[in-house]
This record gives C-alpha cells, structure tokens and sequence, in this order.
C-alpha cells in the first residue's frame, strides 16, 4: 500500500501553513493548494489524494467530485456552513471539524465582548484618550458578572468552556440546547436546562454558541428579542445568521436591550453602512473569536490525528451531524 496523500487546501498566510505542516505524519506527504489555484489544478491534485484538508479556501463542486479516493475533508474551521454536505454524503465522503481545537479561543473571546459590554471598556479608553478623564463612567452603567444569570444558547465544546468561565467570575448558568444533557453531565456542568423562550426573558447574558443549520437560522427571532429584559445584554460568536439582524438593530436603536457582542453578522465582510456599526452600545470583531496563534497547533494536530485514525481503520471524529446535512 502507497503511503497516505493529504491535499490542503488553503488560503492562510505561509508561516501559519508551515505550523499545519509540521503535523504531517512520518511518510505521509502533504501538498498545499492555494484556494486561487485554478479548479483544473485543483482536480488534478485531488484525483490521486487520500484526504483533503480545508481552511479558510472553497472547496469547489468539481474539485470534490475529482476526489474519487478521498476518505474525508477534514476542515480546521469548527463549523460546516461553508462545506457541501449532501453532495459528500453523495460521493461517500466524510467531512469533519476541528473537534473543538478552537473552543478555548472562542469563549475567552464571548467573555471578552460581555466584559467589555459591562464595563464600558471602548468607551472609557475612548474618553481616556480624548482628556475626558472620569466619563462616561457614571456609577450607574458599568456592571459585574457575579449573580448574574448567564443563558448560554448551544452547549457544546464551546458553550461548555463558556460556563466554566462565566462560573469562574461567580456567574450562574442556565442553557437551552436541541440536544438535551443528561442530567449527570448538567450536574457537573452546575447548569439548568430551560425553553428558549424562558432563556431569553429571564436571562441578564445571552450568549449564542450554536451551529448553524437550517434548524438554527434564524434561531435569535424577533419574538425571542422582545422578551429580552431591557437590561440584557446579547453576544454572538457563532454564525451571523442565527439572528434576525433586522430584528436585533431595531431593538438596540430603541433601546429594549442594553448591548451587543457581535462577532458574526449575517453577510460577511459586513456592510460599512451597516447600522450595528454605529452604536455605541454594540462591540463588533471581524469574525476572529477562534483566531489565534496557539489554536493552529491544536487544529493541525487533531487534523493529522484524525486522518491517522481513519487511515488505520478507526471510524472518523468530529463528523458532521445528520441534522447540518441540508445546510
């Protein structure tokens, strides 16, 4: 038997695919196809490829097809949004996530927002700055985490190092999932499971960690909106299009919610007249909540390891589930 194939196709900068690279197991070679390659490449490349790995680059239609060995398209992103699931399923290819290697990333990143919401943080650095030494920090609009009840929406990988680090500033937790815990793991969690609706009328934090699929589009409702309390705040780190934008800029620009943590929004690049972008009471990031240097260790290494597996007759991890497959 030849020795394994990967093709990683990619778009990221070279000192970040030299960090994937260094995963590449002992006589397995890896080649890297930039996402702006044209397709026939592509194909060409594929078409003698045991496994493909993905980021940040399309995986185009007829590239996939090509692929006629393929076992599976690992991606190093945690979501399957931008993956065409049921032509995989078609071609018998799995297709796979980062097994959670950016969920430290992306929770240290949903406190981020909440603190900086809480404490005025923009604001108080913009005043700083301009000689206005003590505004706008009035004593009435900065607040704490602790006692706070915290609704964490999707308490997967992600959700959960949420709550553990909301727990940690003395935060309660309450969540709303699809897919239920069982109840010994929503007690060592300390979390309490309630409606959606229940989630966001009692609620202080909401904080959206779902995937997105058609079950979840749109999930952040205007109804769901309108029972937030007026001083609850709301922060998404997950996908834009698990809110209703509309909905939510109608509510912060009259204010029925306090705040916004927005680093998703439902079109990206988002738009530079986009309302969100002028308030003073929304924090927006350019989708770079699980961006950092010591996440592309622990993406290329579960990567590399998944593929390792399969290769060996292990079942793949981190699959995509059947619910995102018409996504």
């Amino acid at each position: 038997m030849s020795n394994p194939k990967v093709v990683f196709i990619t778009g990221l900068p070279d000192q970040i695919v030299e960090v994937v690279l260094g995963f590449n197991p002992d006589g397995w070679t890896t080649e890297v196809v930039r996402g702006d390659t044209p397709l026939e490449e592509q194909k060409r490349a594929v078409a003698v490829a045991d496994f493909i790995i993905v980021y940040r680059a399309n995986l185009h239609d007829d590239v996939l097809r090509a692929a006629e060995n393929v076992r599976v398209v690992q991606t190093l992103a945690a979501g399957y949004d931008s993956m065409n699931l049921r032509l995989m399923s078609d071609l018998e290819i799995a297709c796979c996530n980062n097994g959670g290697a950016n969920s430290l990333a992306v929770a240290d990143h949903a406190v981020l927002l909440m603190l900086t919401l809480y404490k005025q943080l923009l604001a108080a650095d913009r005043a700083v700055r301009a000689g206005r030494w003590s505004q706008p920090i009035d004593g009435f609009n900065t607040f704490e985490m602790t006692g706070k009840l915290v609704g964490v929406l999707g308490l997967g990988n992600i959700g959960r190092q949420v709550t553990r680090r909301v727990q940690g500033f003395d935060a309660n937790v309450q969540y709303f999932d699809l897919f239920p815990l069982a109840p010994e793991v929503e007690r060592e969690l300390n979390v309490t499971r309630v409606s959606l609706s229940e989630l966001f009328a009692t609620s202080d934090i909401i904080t959206c960690h779902t995937p997105l699929t058609p079950d979840t589009r749109h999930i952040i409702s205007r109804e769901l909106i309108s029972l937030m309390k007026p001083t609850a705040i709301l922060t998404n780190t997950s996908r834009g299009p698990v809110v209703d934008e509309n909905a939510l800029i109608e509510a912060l620009s009259e204010g029925r919610i306090a705040g916004a943590g927005l680093d998703v929004f439902e079109t990206e690049p988002v738009s530079p007249d986009n309302p969100l972008l002028t308030m003073d009471n929304v924090v927006v990031t350019p989708h770079s909540a699980g961006t950092t240097w010591d996440t592309w260790f622990r993406r290329a290494e579960f990567a590399y390891r998944n593929l390792k597996g399969v290769w060996a007759g292990s079942p793949p991890m981190a699959l995509a589930q059947d619910y995102d497959i018409d996504n």
